[in-house]
């Protein structure tokens, strides 16, 4: 079982004319609701590449029930919620211009819950965005762990990000993370990465880079026409969790990943193109060659 801890959230997402700077406007061209949170996305991303998940999230009072909680159902994702009958479930607006670039709103809502509740022991963890405390306590109480400040890095102080990569055995995020984690921490790339076993850092368009072992690998990103950024990232994790869980090479598992994050930037929103396994697989083949063997599983 991957257990994946973070956010659960509804997500406005805006195409924009341009993103506007202080006391500034900018025209909404196109607006699109749909599901979202950055733990919920990769978890929805493992179920429906077959791997069994658990989601440790907080959901506000609108969830129960809802078209959101039924398709998490649907996709037999274990949900282990903390519930905030009084609150929002979070609630993100994201605004992306037409070079890509983007600036995200977030609504914490029920995810207030994070901060006060008791963090859970796990065998195989992801810990994506939620409360910098709750993240220290799972890493420092889990088996495998791997980690992701996402949007909520602003969050972190110095002394989380030291507790946290004491503790964990993989490091994933994008260029951006990085640097904001290495100014908090008064410490340069090189060094960010020697805290940990393994790391991978996301370049968008650009493909990713896994070090490990003192060594880099860099992975293409897959070719395919972007409609829409958003949640890539959450894909490419998706990706890699599900293949290194059942033992594949960490240089397979982030082309397996690449490949999972090309069918979300093809349409908008960041759950609505995942593939499954088989439709990932196709075009693994199609792009890096014959498919990977793998070794034992690692849960």
């Amino acid at each position: 079982m991957i257990s994946v801890v973070g956010h659960t959230a509804v997500d406005h997402i805006c195409k924009v004319s341009h993103l506007p700077g202080p006391n500034a406007s900018a025209s909404i061209l196109e607006r699109t609701i749909a599901f979202g949170g950055g733990a919920a996305n990769i978890a929805v991303g493992i179920a429906l590449l077959g791997g069994n998940v658990s989601l440790i999230s907080a959901v506000g009072g609108d969830f129960s029930g809802s078209a959101y909680d039924a398709r998490m159902k649907e996709l037999g994702i274990e949900q282990n919620f903390f519930v905030a009958p009084d609150k929002h479930t979070a609630t993100a607006f994201m605004f992306t211009a037409p070079d890509g670039d983007q600036m995200t709103y977030f609504e914490w809502g029920a995810s207030c819950l994070f901060e006060t509740a008791q963090a859970p022991s796990l065998p195989f963890v992801h810990m994506a965005t939620a409360d910098p405390q709750f993240n220290v306590q799972v890493a420092q109480k889990s088996g495998f762990a791997s980690f992701d400040p996402g949007q909520d890095l602003h969050r972190y102080t110095a002394k989380h990000l030291t507790a946290i990569l004491e503790s964990i055995d993989l490091l994933i995020a994008n260029h951006h993370e990085y640097a904001g984690m290495c100014t908090k921490l008064g410490i340069d790339h090189d060094e960010l990465i020697s805290h940990v076993p393994m790391a991978i850092e996301t370049r968008s368009g650009n493909g990713a880079v896994l070090y490990e072992h003192g060594k880099e690998n860099y992975i293409p990103a897959v070719n395919v026409t972007c409609v829409d950024p958003t949640g890539a990232g959450d894909a490419f994790r998706a990706g890699f969790l599900t293949a290194y869980a059942r033992g594949y090479a960490p240089a397979d598992a982030c082309k397996i990943g690449a490949v999972t994050a090309s069918f979300v930037v093809e349409q908008s929103g960041c759950q609505t193109g995942l593939p499954t396994w088989e439709s990932m697989v196709r075009r693994y083949m199609e792009n890096f060659g014959p498919f990977p063997t793998h070794g034992p599983e690692r849960i």
